[in-house]
């Protein structure tokens, strides 16, 4: 394009041009002399660097007074202001050279007459703007006036003013406003689609049902599909995904491949803390599929042998890339991790997962790298036709690597299980202890039913649930247990668990207030707490003891007594620490 081109761009939801700033405005022919001399400054400037330098991606100008915005304030030289700010996007594999190619351009630009400031990213430096909630940064990249554009500008342009009318409209119920595809992948092209996300606020809708939310939110968003790819001027076509917070949810939950790949992919130009967490929850492998999820993607590796016999050449090579990948990701997951690019990670988290910790063997990692190898020279176009010995040989290694998959998963899920119902045992049983002290698994459980279920103060529901998660733990260390049984037994702990915690803090509570108290003397009040025999006295920040007479104590003095005291139904209060009391302070008087 060229730099005259104006090209409507949005700002806080207003249509502005985005023509270069021209100087002096006070004098029109002035101005315009001026401008005729910065475009062809920045033509010349333009030539050499795409001359030099095949791989640049994008040439734009964004408004002098962003470069404070891109870099510290104090190290603003004297020269930079008011200048052009030239910004200039490479292939991502160069991002290591930008120092060599900064140096070499801001050479070329001492030659100009024109002031230009130049800044020198690659894709990912701008997509980490946005990563860090940047969003006037990134804006102001994708509205960018355009020098020279491979796609990448004019696709995060298009989804940026698509972005800006549809929080014009309703902010309100827009939680998260993501783009992916190629645009982050950094194949965009000037005819890319634009792959957006949107994630839609249902959860306090009261006046409609949730679907017909949707659908008004769907219609207009999809409006302004044509208008911002009007505003924008380019060929890229933006292609919204809309769904409902709630049913977004629900797919992450049951593990859906599209929602992992949108979640570790993509990139947010607006986000209301919500897509941010989930993609730090997916990199640290908390997001992990249900049991039935991974059955379901257990289930894809099932299939692969009688279909792909009976599918052509690019049919067999698909089936068995992903009925070999999908599984692997699975079980990564299922293993806690997050899951990885098939691709380019796979080979390495599967190896480093399974194969270092012995728990499969390195014929599998090698059938995996094959598949993968296979995979990529059949992409680029290397593998023209495979012969059907070939072809018999991979079916029966897949099959073999598909039977020892499922042993693997019950090896994880064997691991996992055993310990959660360890951890799950251990907790009970340590909250028991602290309730009725330290007594054998037996007689904790006689004590719990005789003091508290009994009396009232747990239900029979209570017992059931403590007994099940006993015979849970023996069951599966006899081998009668399995993940799906200890994940029912793990969500009914959860209920007595909680419980118990509160029953317990309540007692805790309980023991300590009837050993405090509040006493009023002459110039001060003080409090004082009394637990497992001893007094203390708090004034400020100073912890003291009562004894037969008024000394300096620790605070790990007093979180051992408060310890030992709720152990003890009783209060023990020495009269004696009245007279001390009274003998250092005067009279007083007891508020509580």
């Amino acid at each position: 394009m060229n730099p005259d081109t104006s090209i409507p761009e949005m700002e806080n939801n207003k249509v502005y041009s985005s023509k270069p700033a021209i100087p002096n405005q006070q004098d029109p022919e002035k101005a315009k002399k001026e401008f005729e001399k910065t475009k062809k400054e920045l033509e010349k400037l333009k030539t050499f660097v795409l001359k030099k330098y095949k791989f640049i991606q994008s040439i734009s100008i964004l408004p002098p007074q962003s470069i404070p915005k891109f870099i510290e304030e104090e190290e603003i030289p004297e020269e930079a202001k008011d200048a052009v700010h030239v910004f200039i996007i490479v292939d991502e594999d160069k991002e290591k050279e930008i120092p060599k190619i900064q140096k070499e351009i801001v050479e070329e630009v001492k030659k100009y007459k024109q002031k230009t400031w130049v800044s020198i990213r690659a894709p990912a430096d701008v997509w980490e703007l946005c990563m860090d909630q940047k969003f006037e940064l990134s804006s102001a990249i994708a509205m960018s006036f355009p020098l020279h554009d491979k796609g990448l500008l004019g696709a995060l342009r298009v989804a940026e003013i698509h972005k800006s009318l549809v929080l014009q409209k309703f902010e309100k119920y827009v939680v998260s406003y993501v783009f992916g595809g190629s645009l982050v992948r950094g194949e965009a092209t000037e005819s890319s689609d634009v792959d957006v996300f949107i994630i839609i606020n249902d959860t306090d809708v009261k006046r409609m049902p949730r679907l017909e939310l949707l659908e008004r939110l769907r219609s207009i968003i999809y409006q302004y599909v044509a208008e911002a790819n009007a505003i924008a001027g380019v060929k890229n076509k933006l292609e919204p995904q809309i769904y409902l917070l709630t049913d977004f949810w629900e797919a992450v939950k049951d593990a859906h491949p599209v929602m992992f790949t949108f979640i570790r992919d993509g990139v947010p130009l607006y986000d209301r803390g919500t897509f941010m967490p989930w993609k730090s929850l997916l990199r640290k492998g908390k997001l992990k599929p249900s049991p039935e999820a991974i059955d379901s993607f257990m289930s894809m590796g099932d299939q692969v042998i009688p279909r792909s016999k009976k599918t052509l050449l690019s049919d067999i090579f698909v089936n068995i890339f992903w009925g070999v990948t999908t599984p692997a990701q699975a079980l990564l997951m299922l293993n806690g991790c997050p899951p990885p690019n098939a691709k380019k990670e796979l080979v390495r988290d599967f190896t480093k997962e399974f194969y270092d910790t012995g728990m499969v063997e390195k014929k599998y990692i090698t059938f995996i790298e094959k598949v993968v190898r296979i995979w990529r020279d059949y992409e680029h176009e290397k593998i023209k036709e495979i012969s059907g010995k070939e072809i018999d040989k991979l079916l029966k290694d897949t099959e073999d690597y598909l039977k020892r998959m499922k042993t693997l998963r019950e090896q994880i899920e064997k691991k996992t299980s055993e310990k959660t119902i360890e951890n799950i045992y251990k907790d009970l049983m340590s909250l028991l202890k602290s309730i009725l002290g330290n007594k054998s698994q037996d007689k904790l459980i006689e004590d719990f039913d005789k003091k508290y279920v009994k009396k009232g103060k747990f239900t029979k529901q209570h017992l059931r649930i403590l007994n099940s998660v006993i015979k849970a733990r023996a069951d599966f260390k006899k081998g009668k247990l399995d993940a799906h049984k200890v994940d029912r037994a793990r969500k009914d702990a959860d209920k007595l668990v909680g419980d118990l915690v509160e029953f317990s803090q309540r007692c805790d509570l309980a023991s300590l207030e009837k050993g405090r108290m509040r006493l009023k003397f002459k110039d001060k009040t003080l409090e004082l707490l009394n637990c497992d025999g001893k007094t203390f006295i708090f004034e400020g920040s100073k912890i003291s003891k009562v004894g037969t007479k008024i000394e300096e104590s620790t605070i790990e003095e007093l979180d051992k007594c408060i310890a030992n005291q709720k152990q003890k139904d009783n209060v023990e209060i020495d009269s004696k620490v009245f007279y001390v009391l009274k003998k250092t302070y005067g009279a007083f008087e007891i508020l509580i």
